[in-house]
C-alpha cells in the first residue's frame, strides 16, 4: 500500500510577449536547479512538452512547454503549496509570463 500524498504538476510556458524568443532548455534547467529543487530536494519529474494557451488579448500561443510533477505528503500540504506559489511567481516575474499552471490531486504512494 501507500500513504496519502499530494501530486502537483506545474505547466511552464516559454514563449515571452516582448519577443526576446522563448525560454531555452538551459535557461529552464537553471530555473530549476536554482528554483524548484532546493523547494523539493526529495525529488521531482520534469517533462517536455507543447501547448496552447490563450493570451489577454485572445490570441492563441502554442509553445514549447515543461510539465514538473512533484509529490509530497499530504500532511505538508500547506507549507509546501506556499512553496509552489512562489515558484510560480518568481518564474512568471522573470520570464515575463501570464501564468505558470498548475493541478493537484491527492493520490496513494509509497517509496
Amino acid at each position: 500500500m501507500g500513504e496519502p500524498y499530494r501530486e502537483t504538476r506545474l505547466y511552464f510556458g516559454t514563449e515571452r510577449p516582448d519577443g526576446r524568443g522563448a525560454v531555452g532548455e538551459g535557461e529552464f534547467m537553471r530555473f530549476l536547479g536554482r528554483e524548484i529543487t532546493p523547494a523539493f530536494p526529495e525529488g521531482l519529474t520534469v517533462h517536455d512538452g507543447y501547448g496552447q494557451w490563450r493570451g489577454k488579448d485572445g490570441t492563441s500561443i502554442r509553445e514549447t512547454s515543461y510539465e514538473v510533477v512533484l509529490l509530497y505528503p499530504e500532511k505538508d500540504a500547506d507549507e509546501r503549496s506556499a512553496r509552489i506559489e512562489r515558484i510560480r511567481q518568481t518564474y512568471e516575474d522573470h520570464y515575463q509570463q501570464d501564468s505558470v499552471g498548475r493541478s493537484d490531486d491527492k493520490v496513494t504512494a509509497g517509496f
